[in-house]
């Protein structure tokens, strides 16, 4: 009985760690860019994008599909890296261990 209540409040203070980490990758940010940096795109750890910013020299009234490509490819290099930075900082809650769902 005593091995369950020393098990359960570990688990309570891996649940509490993995909240405030989760609180904590909600501040940070990471960025994405494209097109030698014409496109950015700036991702918080909960992987939503906080802002886009599009140099004007990327805008080509003739050439639309070229932009979408660009912010598209932003986002995707913003993502990688936000997912990339939310599995470190979990990995460092369990461990390594990789728990489906966490992020």
């Amino acid at each position: 009985m005593n091995n369950m209540n020393q098990m359960m409040k570990q688990v309570k203070k891996m649940q509490e760690q993995m909240l405030k980490a989760q609180e904590d990758l909600a501040n940070r940010t990471v960025e994405g860019t494209s097109g030698g940096g014409v496109v950015s795109v700036t991702v918080n750890g909960q992987k939503k994008v906080t802002a886009v910013v599009i140099k004007p020299e990327a805008v080509d009234p003739d050439d639309v599909e070229m932009l979408q490509d660009l912010v598209l490819s932003a986002i995707n290099d913003a993502m990688t890296k936000a997912e990339e930075m939310a599995g470190k900082e979990m990995s460092k809650l369990t461990g390594g261990m990789n728990v489906p769902g966490l992020f």
